[in-house]
């Protein structure tokens, strides 16, 4: 067991979340980041979750990693957060539960749960990987932010039999579970720059899919079913693939897999590792209406590259888009700023990035 946290990789002293973030990710939260006051509403919401009391449920009913209790994995978080600069250690817990999943929980404290059925599934690199994307969330502040999907999920449920009120919320719903999908692409980065290992992540994702019998799986053939999806058929396998994500909180396996290929290999890995990043003290000059274009325009490319015939009519709707929402969100940002917005102070610590 390491009593230091492991400095054979590289740290990112002062990283900015928006360095791995994805464009639609990074834009919705330098948004949120930009409205003073605006993530202090978000708390006070998710203490309507009572974040205390989840933490006593896991302390009471998990196992709380430690130097005395999975030690590999204690110091695997510590080596997270040593490389990407979190101020403090996130508390991490395995619980028994067959099914495969980890999370980050909380806005004052966030903390980390992994499940038995994925700590059992993975290779120490692997669950490195998992550990560095559950640090991500809590750098990028998503649990903070996250907390009001799950306030409208609950909310939408309430007033269903409302048939305008709920439409307009599955509206706004089906906005946020696309931007929690592309959070969970911004973490799949967080976890590779973590574990410093591209191919425990690509491995990860792989048994996400398949299970624990990699033995039976090859990277090549899944980048290629990877881009089997993306082609689809006809304009109907276009339809049933958005009609699939509805309801959906995280990417499929097999996107997720290619977007982290297509990350590391355009040289966005690499060049971090270099010391070519935003750093977090600059988070505040990040501006709102050029990110919201490069999120418009992510889509545009991710449009561009494939075949689909159905995304095929949506690829020049992007372009004017991602103009008009930059402007759009800059007199917006500017208006907040100058006027009514000016009750809270959105300085600050890592849970807020």
């Amino acid at each position: 067991m390491a009593n230091t946290p492991d400095r054979t990789r590289v740290r990112l002293a002062n990283l900015s979340s928006r360095a791995y973030e994805h464009p639609a990710d990074r834009g919705a939260l330098v948004a949120l980041r930009s409205l003073r006051g605006f993530d202090e509403v978000f708390k006070r919401l998710s203490g309507l979750f009572s974040e205390r009391a989840l933490r006593l449920m896991f302390l009471s009913s998990a196992v709380k990693v430690s130097e005395r209790q999975f030690p590999e994995v204690y110091d695997y978080v510590r080596d997270a957060a040593y490389i990407l600069d979190l101020d403090e250690v996130p508390e991490l817990y395995i619980q028994q539960n067959p099914r495969p999943n980890a999370m980050a929980i909380g806005s004052s404290k966030p903390f980390i749960v992994m499940t038995t059925g994925l700590f059992d599934l993975l290779d120490p690199e692997e669950q490195r990987f998992v550990v560095g994307h559950e640090v991500g969330h809590i750098l990028s502040g998503h649990a903070v932010y996250r907390t009001m999907l799950l306030a409208l999920i609950q909310l939408a449920a309430r007033v269903a039999w409302i048939p305008l009120g709920y439409i307009g919320i599955r509206a706004i719903v089906a906005a946020l579970e696309e931007w929690y999908r592309k959070s969970e692409l911004s973490c799949d980065r967080a976890g590779v720059l973590a574990c410093q290992s591209p191919e425990a992540g690509k491995r990860a994702l792989m048994k996400m899919a398949g299970g624990s019998r990699l033995a039976e799986m090859n990277s090549d053939a899944f980048r290629d079913q990877a881009k089997e999806y993306d082609r689809g058929g006809d304009a109907r396998d276009g339809l049933l693939k958005l009609l699939n994500l509805i309801g959906q909180t995280h990417p499929f396996a097999v996107v997720r897999f290619a977007e982290l290929d297509r990350w590391i290999e355009d040289g966005s890995y690499r060049r971090i590792l270099n010391g070519d990043y935003p750093r977090r003290d600059t988070d505040r000059d990040a501006s709102v209406g050029e990110e919201a274009r490069n999120a418009a325009n992510s889509y545009k490319e991710s449009w561009e590259r494939t075949t689909d015939p159905f995304v095929g009519t949506l690829r020049d709707v992007a372009g004017s888009a991602a103009n008009a929402g930059g402007k759009l969100f800059d007199s917006v940002a500017d208006r907040w700023k100058n006027g009514g917005g000016r009750g809270g102070d959105s300085s600050s610590d890592q849970n807020q990035r």
